[in-house]
């Protein structure tokens, strides 16, 4: 049941979640790679400025020369040269240019300092040098190291924006459309996502399960409607029969559903009899009947062509001098369209008075069947929803949007042919079976 609704559920989340964090380690790795860039300029002007041997006891001339020459070296220019070598290269190569230019810069100071100073100065200050250099570079790639992975452990959550949320919900949109899930759910259903993740902090490997949990909350709120318990409702009433009409379009499996009832009844030592009130409908009749003798039940019926409400009257009035519990009243299937059908039905739920209204569609149909629920609920005010064929139903759309847009429960599954083929809807089983 709902097999396909389920997959693309799966699949819509799963590709929601890859998005966002895709999107979330592509702004950490870029954040680390701007921190790396920034460090590795700062460490090229630092290292080389700190290769600039002291040369001492020297005259005031060369050291005239040699300030002079540091200080053409080192002007903003240079410094800005160096800044742009780094930043043209790859983001991940900072490291191989910064060790590029600085050994450049570095052999140019020796090769003017040795012109102009002796050289077992030149050698010691130089040693000296690569000595303080190989330190500094521990030191500096153990503070990297540090930087980088605080970095990471720091952007342990994330926030989805309002653009964001509104660009990765066409996913799970274009899911439950695929499903037959009716758009007014889905505008409950994304306003509820909208609430519970937009601008909300979440752990990064959290992403999926909070996709998935809203969604969980949103859809048990949409099948979440006051549930009617039949039998006790029957048994509650002092003045018998109690009488249920039962609606529905052409083929939608109304009259095994009402054999199916009548069943359920007579488990609960209930006494029921059934009205054939579809003279409409070629061999609806001998269909009731048969079912009436498999289940040793009174069928009242007329002839084809006959008052629908008159055969309906006489099954109450059967009911009432035969002390029977419930009265169940096929009726012929008809389009909501249909002008003349829908008065005729008006005629016998005024003639009836019902106690309850039950409306009867196929779960396959998707929005169709939502549509003819919301239609009849508009003409005769139904009080409960019956869904056959959900054993089949692959999509589930209509299980999770008929209760939703009409405000009218949902009281029991088709789940095959038998007559004990009757499931009592469960919303908790129903979010179960689509992966939630």
């Amino acid at each position: 049941m709902f097999k396909f609704l389920k997959e693309k559920l799966k699949s819509a989340i799963s590709s929601i979640s890859k998005k966002i964090e895709t999107k979330e380690e592509e702004k950490v790795e870029e954040k680390i790679k701007e921190t790396k860039l920034e460090e590795t300029i700062k460490e090229v002007k630092e290292e080389i400025k700190e290769e600039k041997p002291e040369i001492t006891e020297e005259t005031e001339e060369p050291k005239k020369e040699k300030k002079s020459f540091f200080k053409k070296f080192f002007t903003k220019e240079i410094e800005d040269e160096i800044e742009e070598r780094i930043k043209e290269t790859k983001p991940e190569e900072p490291d191989i240019v910064k060790e590029t230019i600085k050994e450049e810069k570095i052999q140019e100071i020796k090769s003017h300092v040795k012109k102009e100073t002796k050289e077992p100065e030149i050698k010691e200050v130089i040693e000296e040098k690569e000595h303080i250099k190989e330190e500094h570079k521990e030191i500096k790639e153990k503070e990297h190291k540090g930087l980088f992975t605080k970095l990471k452990e720091k952007i342990t959550t994330r926030k989805i924006s309002e653009e964001e949320f509104e660009e990765l919900f066409n996913d799970l949109e274009i899911a439950l459309l695929e499903n037959n899930v009716a758009y007014e759910v889905i505008v409950k259903i994304k306003e509820d996502l909208r609430n519970d993740l937009v601008d909300k902090p979440i752990k990064r490997n959290e992403v999926e399960n909070s996709i998935k949990n809203a969604l969980k909350l949103s859809i048990s709120e949409v099948l979440e409607f006051e549930k009617l318990d039949l039998i006790n409702l029957i048994k509650d009433k002092k003045d018998k029969p109690y009488v249920i009409v039962f609606f529905g379009i052409n083929g939608s499996g109304k009259t095994t559903t009402i054999a199916k009832i009548a069943h359920l009844l007579q488990k609960n030592n209930l006494s029921v009899v059934l009205a054939a009130s579809d003279t409409f409908r070629a061999a609806s009749i001998e269909q009731l009947q048969q079912h009436a003798d498999n289940l040793n039940i009174k069928l009242i019926k007329h002839n084809y062509g006959s008052d629908p409400s008159a055969v309906a009257f006489d099954a109450i009035k059967h009911s009432k001098a035969h002390n029977i519990d419930v009265v169940l009243i096929d009726t012929a299937g008809r389009l909501h369209s249909n002008i003349n059908l829908i008065d005729e039905m008006k005629k016998i739920v005024r003639v009836t008075q019902p106690d309850l209204k039950i409306f009867v569609g196929e779960s396959i149909t998707g929005n169709d069947c939502v549509e003819q629920c919301s239609s009849f609920n508009e003409n005769i005010g139904i009080d409960a929803i019956i869904l056959t064929k959900a054993d089949v139903d692959e999509k589930g759309g209509t299980a999770i949007s008929i209760s939703y847009v009409t405000k009218k429960p949902i009281l029991y599954l088709g789940m095959g042919q038998s007559y004990d083929s009757l499931e009592e809807f469960n919303s908790e089983k129903i979010v179960a079976s689509i992966g939630l």
